[in-house]
């Protein structure tokens, strides 16, 4: 195969889909992963017709610890490197973290961090060797902002996320490999169906507050294209991320703490 390959984690909806038509466009081959095969086979699919590329659709559920290192054996027994990766897979778990169960839990942190460090880990070394790589971690907003309550584990993954980007960025930086934290803020997506808060983040937030996935991954594309570690997209988001900075932490806590009963958090 001449073209490279995205493999995208999260595939089958939102930011992930977004990503695969980008990547797509720009003449990558796609891998798309995600629970959901049937929808995975009709985005690659439409993917296929549209712009002409190969696509793999490769369901797996992340949350199993063997999953990696199936995607990876799948891809090789098809002939494939990997040479883009977006580790977009990620959901909301609700409620206050002594009141949840330790299973779920578990299971959030393996999708949302031992997945994103596994399949890194694994196609790195392909990338170096090659001198050509791409890697986004869709992290959040979240990351950069003091965590709020009733998301405990959410903003502490996103923020582990933003710094494993900055120092995996200074590691390959001069290696041909290119790596980005994309921190989006309210995004139009299946996510805020699957933890039930749309109908309550529509009403309490403002329009410009929200994104579009297409958008986002443009942004998140364009990002990792320029090697620019930390992507925040919108002025809003930016302006956001700006304010925790420079605010006393005691006080952005107190407001997240605010903001958070005031939309309804458990």
């Amino acid at each position: 195969m001449t073209r490279r390959l995205c493999l995208v984690t999260g595939a089958s909806a939102g930011i992930g889909q977004a990503f695969a038509r980008i990547f797509a466009s720009h003449g990558y081959d796609v891998a798309l992963t995600a629970r959901r095969g049937e929808r995975l086979e009709q985005l690659a699919e439409e993917i296929r017709l549209r712009y002409g590329v190969e696509t793999l659709a490769i369901p797996a559920d992340l949350a199993d610890p063997g999953a990696g290192a199936h995607l990876i054996e799948t891809l090789a027994a098809n002939g494939r490197v990997v040479d883009a990766l977006v580790n977009n897979a990620g959901y909301g778990l609700r409620g206050a973290y002594a009141a949840t169960a330790w299973e779920e839990e578990r299971a959030f942190l393996q999708v949302l961090l031992i997945a994103v460090c596994e399949l890194t880990h694994r196609l790195l070394p392909g990338m170096v060797e090659r001198r050509f790589g791409r890697i986004v971690n869709v992290a959040s907003l979240a990351g950069l902002v003091p965590g709020a309550p009733g998301r405990t584990l959410y903003s502490a993954t996103k923020s582990f996320l933003v710094k494993f980007s900055e120092s995996l960025h200074l590691e390959t930086r001069d290696q041909g490999v290119h790596v980005s934290a994309l921190c989006p803020g309210l995004t139009y997506s299946e996510f805020h169906d699957a933890n039930h808060t749309r109908e309550s983040l529509e009403r309490l937030t403002p329009d410009w507050l929200w994104l579009g996935a297409d958008e986002v991954a443009a942004a998140g594309y364009e990002a990792v294209e320029a090697n620019r570690v930390i992507c925040v997209p919108g002025a809003p988001n930016k302006a956001i991320a700006a304010l925790a900075k420079l605010a006393p932490e005691d006080w952005a806590m107190a407001l997240m703490g605010r903001e958070q009963r005031r939309i309804g958090r458990l």
